[in-house]
């Protein structure tokens, strides 16, 4: 038999931990390759882990609502335990049968001649009493070789043994029985380092730097007049821990522009309705700014990097995260990996595919990592512009506002007018460690010509 390690797993480039939600397997149960161990969750998305392996579930190392490091160990499973669990799950009568059998075997031996009629001596008395998977003379009760298999991987002396109030047929110990047994030891021996480790806390405190525990370790405050407090949920402390910590790692700097996109916004009224009859899916502004923003990548391809320590990490792969609205309230940003592999259509399709997805809940790890730079529609909710916060580790996000009717001033061959025109602001932070305002500036201003030169006669 062998033991195999559950980790957590890595969830995205960003994602350095993640908060156990629910345990589907307990200690002492079968799990199935690839079978559900748990569900996580991570300032981005709730998921589940699947196992990696066959076996017996031996030991979960963390509870519900404990937060954990990418790469930790979680759990373990033990291999090869399949014929042992299925001893274990005999019928009371077989396992009856195997008791009278085993007493039968039991008093046959006693009636052998004794080769060496020598007494043990006391410590022989005392070590074969106390090693698990033998009888003694006071005690004649049956346990399963897989009861006696776990005492003895566990260190469970044959006297902790016989104190077992057994729940099987006759008072006989249990795999649940001796597994409760061990947990409750272990939980003891927690509760006594956990003791130790409070005393050296109160010897020493500890300054934490993560956010939210600088939070959560703010004395209670006292609030006047009527005011109503709610706690935030989870979801939304990882959210807040995840834009204090951007704020600390990025100088942002923000640059904005306008955009007339009357052609794209007269196309689009145009075509959106054969488009929904022809491809399926409905077409929004989003695909349509997706497409003007990859093009600029890949005219100015250091937008698209991030830092590691002095280096500069210039990303080939063009992933584009869309900062997508739940019904909860919070935010969420999938990602539209390769966005430069697909044209309007499959543009489309994406977008309104992983939107769906994240409303429903049904957004899974993968789409949701590796983002290389992120769109923003604060529009969506009326505002004109907005002042987005980086979506670390990327160095740099865009974000439209909503498009509105103005008169302004078109200029011609023939003299200026001034016409009723759809206008968008366009703002965009980077961070100003490697991306300077005449990079940014320069980036934002391509982004907007690209909207405003929008072909209008162009088929989708």
């Amino acid at each position: 038999m062998a033991t195999v390690d559950l980790v957590m797993p890595k969830m995205g480039e960003s994602i350095m931990e993640a908060t156990i939600l629910k345990w589907h397997k307990q200690a002492g149960d079968m799990v199935k390759m690839d079978e559900t161990v748990l569900e996580i969750a991570t300032d981005k998305v709730d998921t589940e882990v699947p196992s990696t392996t066959e076996g017996v579930m031996e030991e979960v190392l963390f509870k519900v609502n404990d937060v954990v490091p990418v790469g930790a160990i979680i759990a373990r499973v033990r291999t090869g335990a399949n014929e042992q669990v299925n001893m274990e799950q005999r019928t009371d009568e077989q396992m009856s049968k195997e008791e009278g059998t085993n007493e039968q075997g039991a008093r046959n031996f006693e009636q052998r001649p004794n080769v060496n009629d020598q007494q043990p001596t006391t410590n022989e008395q005392q070590e074969t009493n106390e090693k698990p998977g033998t009888k003694n003379e006071t005690n004649h009760r049956f346990y399963s070789p897989l009861v006696l298999n776990i005492a003895a991987q566990e260190g469970v002396k044959m006297t902790e043994l016989e104190s077992i109030n057994g729940t099987g047929n006759e008072g006989r110990v249990t795999k649940k029985d001796i597994l409760q047994f061990v947990s409750e030891r272990k939980g003891k021996q927690v509760e006594s380092s956990q003791f130790t480790v409070q005393r050296s806390q109160e010897k020493e405190p500890v300054h934490e730097t993560n956010a939210l525990s600088t939070i959560d370790r703010q004395p209670s405050t006292s609030y006047s007049g009527n005011v109503e407090i709610m706690e935030m949920d989870r979801m939304r402390r990882l959210i807040a821990d995840h834009m204090v910590r951007s704020k600390h790692t990025s100088p942002h700097v923000t640059s904005f522009t306008e955009a007339d996109v009357t052609n794209l916004v007269m196309w689009r009224n145009k075509v959106k309705n054969d488009f929904e009859k022809r491809e399926g899916t409905k077409i929004t502004f989003t695909p349509l700014f997706i497409e003007a923003i990859v093009r600029c990548i890949k005219k100015f391809p250091l937008i698209n990097s991030s830092i590691d320590g002095n280096n500069i990490i210039i990303k080939k792969d063009i992933n584009i995260g869309m900062a997508t609205a739940l019904p909860s309230g919070n935010l969420i940003v999938p990602v539209i990996k390769n966005a430069d592999g697909f044209n309007l259509v499959g543009l489309s399709k994406k977008v309104n595919g992983l939107a769906d997805a994240a409303r429903n809940n049904k957004l899974k790890p993968e789409d949701i990592s590796d983002g290389t730079f992120t769109l923003t529609n604060v529009g969506t909710f009326g505002s004109l512009m907005g002042t987005p916060i980086i979506n670390q580790p990327q160095v740099a996000i865009l974000a439209v506002g909503a498009i509105k009717k103005r008169p302004v001033v078109i200029e011609t061959p023939h003299g200026d007018s001034i016409a009723i025109r759809h206008m968008m602001y366009l703002s965009m932070s980077y961070d100003h460690r490697i991306v300077d305002g005449s990079l940014g500036a320069t980036f934002l201003t391509a982004v907007a010509n690209e909207l405003e030169n929008f072909n209008a006669n162009r088929d989708f």
